[in-house]
Order: structure tokens, then C-alpha cells, then sequence
């Protein structure tokens, strides 16, 4: 009998082998996105140390206030955005983009494009 791998476990397979070949320094440290049915979190690592060096998502309150969905493309765009800056703020410019297993389209896509128009080069 075939058995079929969920959904999430194959995300988890691609995400492991994209790690292997990318990892977050101190001066180009790594952009992970992780997606969820409701929310978006996006997080600027340096993985020699193993600190998150800037933080966003859609759970925040300051980042939530100014959305209508927490879930849509509109969304993702804007975490963008304020992940972008708040990393320019640190003085953070290059970062090393992690897709953290998702297909590079719709809200992943959008993230990333709204962080480079932050400042933000990968």
C-alpha cells in the first residue's frame, strides 16, 4: 500500500535541506519565514550565536492594529515592510532569505519583495 506524506511533513523535508545549505552569520544573518493557516512570523537569525537579532509577526498588537486579515497577501507585504525596517533600524542590510520550506509565491513572495523595498538586500 502507498502511503502519501502529509502536507506538513514534506514542508519539513524541504525545509531541513534548504538549511543545510543556508545558515545566518553575524554579518549576513538569515531571514526565516514561517507561515500558519492564520498568522505570519518572520524572524532575522544569527545561528553562530543562535539569537534572533529582529522579530516580527502578525500576532503583535502594533503590527496586527494595522490589518484587516492577519492571513492574505496584504498581510505578508506589510510584515514585510516592518520586518525590513525594524532590521535597517539595527543596522542589519544584507540578510540571507530562508523560504523555511514553503513555495516562493503568493504570501512568501510578498513578504520578501516588501522587504527589499525596506532596505533590506538578498
Amino acid at each position: 500500500m502507498v502511503k502519501k506524506r502529509s502536507r506538513s511533513e514534506l514542508r519539513a523535508k524541504k525545509h531541513r535541506r534548504i538549511r543545510n545549505r543556508i545558515s545566518g552569520t553575524a554579518s549576513i544573518p538569515r531571514l526565516a519565514v514561517f507561515r500558519s493557516n492564520n498568522h505570519m512570523y518572520a524572524q532575522i537569525i544569527d545561528d553562530v550565536a543562535g539569537n534572533t537579532l529582529v522579530s516580527a509577526s502578525t500576532v503583535q498588537k502594533d503590527v496586527r492594529a494595522e490589518l484587516e486579515k492577519t492571513n492574505d497577501v496584504a498581510a505578508a507585504a506589510h510584515l514585510g515592510t516592518v520586518i525590513g525596517k525594524r532590521a535597517v533600524e539595527k543596522g542589519i542590510e544584507e540578510v540571507v532569505f530562508d523560504r523555511g520550506g514553503f513555495i516562493y509565491q503568493g504570501k512568501v513572495k510578498a513578504l520578501a519583495d516588501a522587504a527589499r523595498e525596506a532596505g533590506l538586500k538578498f
